[in-house]
């Protein structure tokens, strides 16, 4: 099976044993505060998982989009993503460990057709000072499967990683225990960071053996959760089984929870029976592409072309979902994405203008199965390819700047060159966006000027310094998990959808809302508009929201069928798809029905606790956030 076919089969054969299949969530969560993107199968479940019914039901399947931005230096290998899918099915209450380890098993072996001798199993060795024994009854389910094929279905435990793994794989074993920080989930780790109030359990991860000889540059001995390269994870299975009452205190949660994931590149590459995963059928396409524009031949380039691949998909479906390329949050993501991505081009000898053969290929591969990218396409190739132009321009300006900055520089050698050093290049790249590995290739074709020996150690120092700056002032941005549920949350939440009908009252039903960030301090709301916001414009919206919340409306929220939602006038946002029914909250009934708006929460029950201690709304700060786009930040003061 290629990639798409296995995305299909899983959908399927969960859909047959009882599980709704429910649409992917876009790319940037719109009611999370504490992350950028939606970086796992499970971020868009966590009110489910915390208690709160699903419209489809008890038992769900999807296939999810993530992305993970702080992965981005680490392309290059063979498995590392920014962008990715995890196929995911959940039990809310249903079945537990039994069914999901036996059907898991059978999907891979039997519809997929895995090697079942390749499969190595890894489970929790458990917690006695917390009174969680180990997980026994997981890996008992394992052996049983195994044993009924003749396969060896020895146990062992391995340890942690604090110890060095003491030990490796012996003959015949195929279960492997470790500690709470292999193979148990919660918000922050093992049961020691596990959060009071948060569910929590053991996991059970499933590994492929690609049977490559092993690296002892990662640790004497060989073992599933080794990084040497042999072993690749392919799914976790989360059984969230307690919930953490106080320091040291579990309690088992009366109705267990399944929180399945698996990679749809890693099982794919896993068919393919090799551990490359951008050989499988969702990468190739554009590798083979990136070949025919360079004509380089990717096991020559291998690096270039992975991380050209990874940038572009991951750029493309940021697109769909709404996002344009900017200096900020997640905009500013998807320029480093295609800015690298371009640069490494440059490594190719690519130095026209090469997106717009290259996206049309993306899209070719995810329209079938995901209709947004369809209707998208024309729209995600002109943001592309508009930003590729500017950056391109962008790389002129730089080298204009490079020789004025050659020009003024000393000669300092012997040899009448002139010295370049660390700190230049960083006023280059931070300045003018010029990538430092352009800057030194350039340098390398001149003979008036060479790079200081020390060059890179001040260019690092200067990144460095710009990096703790910028974590100071994203402080609790990327840690992502269930943020949300304070009552100041759920102030700014409610006054955000005020906001955004007031903005439409005020400036027409052309406003769609492209993006938000709410926290606990203020709220920010990105929005199609073409024009600045006067100051008269700010001041009605203001005025309209601050009535909305003098008159005290009852806050609430209802299900409807989603095509009737839509008819009824029901707002979303730029990107989100929905499934059959989606939860519509609504404030104000009858004639003072104000906002009526497909949201998940949270919010607060009427609109004058907004008010509450003499507050009164107040937008702070009106700008462009991107070409189209304004952005508004407000306070309740």
């Amino acid at each position: 099976m290629n990639a798409q076919q296995i995305r299909q089969s899983y959908l399927k054969y969960y859909q047959e044993r009882g599980h709704a299949i429910i649409p992917r969530a876009p790319l940037v969560p719109q009611n999370d505060p504490t992350t950028l993107f939606t970086g796992s199968g499970m971020q868009p479940m966590i009110p489910y998982l915390l208690g709160e019914d699903h419209p489809e039901g008890r038992r769900l399947v999807d296939s999810q989009t993530c992305l993970r931005a702080q992965d981005i230096e680490d392309i290059g290998d063979n498995r590392h993503t920014t962008f990715f899918e995890m196929l995911g099915n959940w039990s809310l209450g249903d079945y537990f460990k039994q069914q999901q380890i036996e059907w898991m098993f059978e999907f891979l072996t039997e519809v997929i057709g895995l090697d079942a001798t390749k499969l190595y199993v890894t489970c929790f060795i458990g917690a006695p000072q917390y009174d969680i024994p180990k997980d026994t009854e997981a890996a008992e389910v394992w052996q049983g499967l195994f044993d009924a094929r003749h396969i060896s279905s020895g146990m062992a435990d391995i340890g942690s990683e604090a110890d060095g793994y003491t030990r490796g794989i012996k003959d015949g074993e195929r279960i492997f225990f470790y500690d709470g920080s292999k193979n148990w989930w919660s918000r922050n780790g093992g049961p020691e960071t596990t959060p009071i109030g948060d569910p929590c359990g053991p996991d059970s991860e499933m590994f492929y053996d690609f049977g490559t000889p092993h690296n002892p540059a990662y640790g004497e001995h060989c073992h599933p959760n080794c990084d040497c390269g042999r072993f690749m994870e392919i799914g976790n299975n989360v059984f969230m089984a307690y919930r953490k009452e106080g320091e040291g205190k579990f309690v088992p949660l009366e109705k267990p929870n399944i929180d399945h994931g698996s990679g749809l590149e890693r099982i794919a590459a896993a068919a393919l029976d090799n551990p490359d995963v951008f050989k499988i059928s969702l990468m190739l396409p554009i590798v083979e592409k990136l070949e025919q524009i360079s004509g380089k031949k990717y096991d020559s380039h291998t690096e270039s072309m992975r991380v050209i691949a990874d940038h572009l998909r991951a750029a493309s479906f940021l697109a769909v979902d709404g996002i344009v390329p900017s200096n900020k949050a997640q905009g500013y993501v998807m320029r480093r994405l295609l800015r690298r991505a371009i640069r490494y081009a440059f490594e190719l000898g690519i130095e026209q203008n090469f997106l717009e053969q290259i996206v049309p290929v993306i899209a070719d591969l995810y329209q079938d199965d995901y209709p947004e990218v369809a209707g998208n396409r024309d729209k995600v190739i002109e943001i592309l390819v508009k930003e590729e132009k500017a950056f391109r321009q962008t790389l002129r300006k730089g080298l204009q700047v490079l020789d004025k900055l050659i020009a003024d520089l000393p000669i300092e050698s012997e040899s009448s060159q002139k010295d370049l050093h660390g700190d230049s290049l960083f006023v280059l790249y931070d300045t003018y966006g010029f990538p430092a590995e352009l800057i030194a290739e350039e340098i390398f074709k001149r003979d008036d000027v060479r790079l200081h020996d020390n060059w890179k150690a001040e260019f690092d120092a200067k990144m460095a310094e710009q990096r703790q700056r910028s974590q100071t002032a994203t402080k609790g941005t990327f840690k992502g998990g269930l943020g949300g549920q304070t009552l100041q949350h759920k102030k700014y939440h409610t006054a955000t959808h005020l906001m955004y009908q007031a903005l439409r009252i005020t400036l027409g039903d052309h406003v769609i809302q492209r993006g938000a960030n709410i926290t606990e301090e203020r709220l920010r709301f990105d929005f199609s508009h073409d024009a600045k916001v006067t100051p008269e414009e700010i001041a009605t919206v203001e005025r309209i929201v601050n009535e909305q919340i003098e008159k005290d409306l009852p806050v609430f929220w209802k299900e409807y069928p989603t095509n009737q939602a839509l008819e009824m006038g029901a707002l979303g946002a730029f990107g989100d798809r929905y499934g059959e029914t989606v939860k519509i909250y609504q404030m104000g009934q009858g004639d003072d029905r104000f906002s009526f708006e497909i949201c998940g929460g949270p919010h607060v029950d009427h609109t004058g606790q907004l008010g509450e201690d003499g507050k009164r709304f107040k937008i702070t700060k009106e700008e462009a956030s991107s070409a189209g786009v304004r952005r508004i930040k407000a306070l309740l003061v």
